[in-house]
């Protein structure tokens, strides 16, 4: 009977098992292979992510018709029907492709070489076109506040020149990039992130937190690295836009971008030109501006070439000529008005990198070199002073990077990175009459070592040092780092990082402006006695992105603290024989910096989608920084809120009609306002209100049929309900540096795009 039984049971068994098949591939994009992708056949209980390999298996499926769904974060999803012969294997292979989600695409800002985002065991955020799109961003300046932990700040009331601050740090301390490479100098962030448009980059990578230090010095609060646009196929594109300041300036913007790929795909050239003619606004109508006079032109290209499949050359070259002018009497020559401030600039920056990469993909180098030249006439006064000078800078930068991988080390795979770079800058900056010079050469050497062990599919361990020799250092100065992600499933990913940073004693952005304060102006000089500044930096974070058939949604949690040691401060020392005001840069005390930062980020089937990000920090020295010798200096940073944030919530984002709402937050700060200003008749120290400025952007695409291209007509309003500082100094002994807030006030806004958008 037993027996009976048995083969009975086995007659089924094997009846089952024939009537069952299973489904076997690999998911890839282009020529990567995609991991934790979710294969699942729809309206079934069967599904599995793919392995670190890029492939899948499903088992024990009944025979039959399915529709196969692979859906990845950062890719479009794919569906595909796939028949299940009893007792095979069927084996399909998915090719799927990114989508305008950031979430994993390839970035190379954190580890020097090509990483999904989401793998990376550095965190990298990536702000890309489709941003400086959705929130009306024309400038490169305008765009970086919609990234969680940056903050772009207006430090002078007569030219406008900005700053970008980090996770509470100023602008000095973020190593600015330029395709990879650390040309953006110091002259060049006075101005340069609101003269480069937003129609030359294709994307902009942030790391925040020291773990760049291989890039070199000033990577303390974080990377910046601006990615100019690559030609990836034969388009042109033509937009104009117009806006009117607070009913009383015009802004006129006049941009072009054409890009053609040859047939073989391996040559392409990426050509962009922009115009801006922006009239001088004043806010409070005492006849001196608020926003300065601007005339800008910008053009420039990238290109690829490709002599076979294991190289590709890359050059890439720009220019901007800019003309600036705030004060008064402004259609006058600069030194006969009552205060004025006057910029001609011209800026050329150039770059080549020749990659190769082995047959067998083990090994690859590079070899890069890249160049910047900036000449500036200048000139800051008050009651026509002799107050012209000139600035003359240029920066010349080159080094070797070689990196080779093991498939099979120590049970995982490890690239090993090393290289070595040059850099040279030299800086000349004077007026004779306030007897004010600035000349400085600088070399940077630095040597660096890494190692990017992927431990086993979930763990990544990253570690490196860099030997770094600056001619105003004594000795070597060696910065190390070290990182890891821990990837929980195909959701969840936690990161820990430590590095070692440093600041070499040389002029910064702001040492190289002069502004107006006490009815003279305010003049930096730097101790002789000025030595480097060292940091250790700690971050620590969680990322949960979800995939669904629908929707993406996700956060980021993100903890950071920085130590730093002898930490640069600003002190007032007296004044000159011609009573203008001195301010010293010198070692201070140590300092600490520390926050949390969360973002937020929901797609709902294209129809609705939100990013968001908010950060609430403390930047404290240890003992009180004297800025002013009239009262009792502070432990706070000055210019720097506890609060910041910002959202861009879009309507319908891909299809031919999509409304964008944007804001960006700051929270209060302790602003210096210096006396000698009407009404100011000794330093004070003045906490700024909370400002939300909000924006609304309205675009409508339409095809023309005949021609195959595409219209797009736009329009909105920035700064919505006009929060805009209402105490500017008036006159021309105003204290230019008393700006806080956002940079405009309420603007209109209309354009017009003609492309293949």
């Amino acid at each position: 009977m037993v027996p009976k039984i048995l083969l009975l049971f086995c007659f089924l068994s094997t009846s089952a098992f024939a009537q069952t098949g299973s489904i076997s591939g690999r998911v890839t994009a282009g020529t990567e292979t995609v991991t934790y992708a979710t294969v699942m056949l729809k309206d079934t209980p069967w599904g599995t992510p793919t392995n670190e390999q890029g492939r899948y298996k499903l088992d024990k499926i009944p025979a039959g018709r399915y529709e196969l769904l692979v859906s990845a974060i950062g890719f479009k999803q794919v569906l595909r029907t796939v028949q299940v012969a009893a007792g095979t294997d069927t084996n399909l292979d998915i090719s799927i492709s990114a989508s305008n989600s950031t979430l994993n695409e390839v970035v190379v800002t954190g580890t020097r070489t090509e990483r999904r985002r989401l793998e990376s065991p550095v965190a990298v955020n990536v702000l890309d076109s489709r941003i400086f799109s959705l929130t009306q961003s024309n400038t490169l300046s305008e765009g970086l506040c919609f990234q969680p932990g940056l903050r772009m700040e207006t430090d002078c009331q007569t030219c406008n020149y900005t700053q970008l601050r980090m996770n509470g740090l100023g602008g000095s301390y973020s190593q600015i990039l330029i395709n990879s490479r650390p040309v953006f100098t110091s002259l060049m962030s006075l101005y340069g992130l609101e003269q480069i448009p937003a129609n030359m980059v294709d994307r902009v990578e942030v790391v925040r937190g020291g773990g760049s230090v291989l890039y070199g010095s000033s990577a303390i609060a974080g990377t910046v690295n601006i990615i100019t646009k690559e030609p990836q196929e034969s388009t042109y594109t033509l937009s104009s836009t117009s806006s009117v300041i607070d009913g009383k300036a015009w802004d006129h913007f006049l941009n072009a971008n054409v890009n053609t790929v040859n047939e073989a795909g391996n040559a392409g050239l990426s050509f962009f030109a922009s115009h801006r003619d922006k009239e001088a606004y004043d806010a409070n109508g005492d006849g001196f501006s608020e926003l300065a006079e601007l005339k800008n032109n910008s053009f420039g290209f990238n290109s690829f070439f490709k002599p076979t499949k294991q190289d590709k050359i890359d050059v890439n070259a720009w220019s901007i000529q800019e003309e600036r002018h705030g004060g008064n009497k402004l259609d006058k020559p600069a030194d006969q008005s009552d205060q004025a401030e006057y910029r001609l600039q011209n800026n050329l920056v150039a770059g080549a990198n020749w990659d190769h990469r082995s047959l067998d993909g083990k090994s690859s180098y590079s070899v890069y070199g890249s160049a910047q030249n900036t000449k500036r006439t200048h000139y800051t006064g008050i009651d026509q002073a002799d107050g012209w000078g000139e600035t003359k800078n240029h920066t010349l930068q080159g080094g070797f990077q070689y990196n080779y991988s093991f498939h099979d080390f120590l049970g995982g795979s490890n690239t090993f990175t090393a290289g070595a770079e040059h850099q040279y800058d030299y800086t000349f900056d004077e007026i004779e009459a306030y007897n004010y010079l600035i000349d400085q050469k600088t070399n940077l050497t630095g040597i660096f070592l890494q190692s990017d062990w992927d431990v086993s599919s979930a763990i990544t361990i990253l570690s490196g040092v860099r030997a770094n020799k600056h001619n105003n250092v004594d000795g070597l100065t060696l910065t190390p780092r070290l990182s890891a992600v821990y990837k929980l499933g195909n959701t969840t990913q936690f990161r820990a990082s430590y590095a070692r940073g440093f600041k070499a004693p040389q002029a910064f952005e702001t040492d190289l402006h002069i502004a107006f304060a006490g009815g003279g102006i305010s003049l930096i000089q730097v101790d002789p006695n000025l030595r480097e500044e060292t940091s250790n930096s700690f971050n620590a974070s969680m990322d949960f992105n979800k995939a669904s058939e629908e929707m993406i949604y996700g956060f980021t949690l993100d903890g950071f603290y920085t130590r730093l040691n002898s930490a640069f401060v600003l002190e007032e020392i007296g004044t000159d024989d011609n009573g203008n005001q001195r301010l010293l840069r010198k070692n201070g005390s140590n300092s600490t910096v520390k926050g949390v930062t969360l973002e937020g980020r929901f797609n709902y089937s294209q129809k609705f989608q939100l990013e968001t990000g908010l950060t609430l920090q403390e930047s404290l020295y240890d003992e009180p920084v004297a800025w002013s010798a009239e009262i009792a200096g502070t432990r706070q940073y000055l210019r720097t809120p506890n609060t910041y944030g910002y959202y861009v919530l879009t309507l319908l984002p891909q299809s031919r009609f999509n409304a964008s709402f944007s804001g960006v937050l700051t929270g209060p700060m302790q602003v210096p306002h210096f006396g000698g200003a009407p009404g100011v008749t000794e330093d004070q120290l003045f906490t700024s209100p909370t400002f939300m400025e909000n924006n609304l952007k309205l675009a409508y695409r339409f095809t023309i049929k005949s021609i195959g291209k595409d219209l797009q007509l736009s329009t909105g309003v920035q700064n919505i309900l006009n929060a805009y500082q209402s105490d500017f100094d008036t006159g021309r002994y105003r204290d230019s540096n008393y700006v806080y807030g956002p940079a405009r006030p309420r603007t209109f806004f209309f354009g017009l795009k003609f492309g293949l958008m």
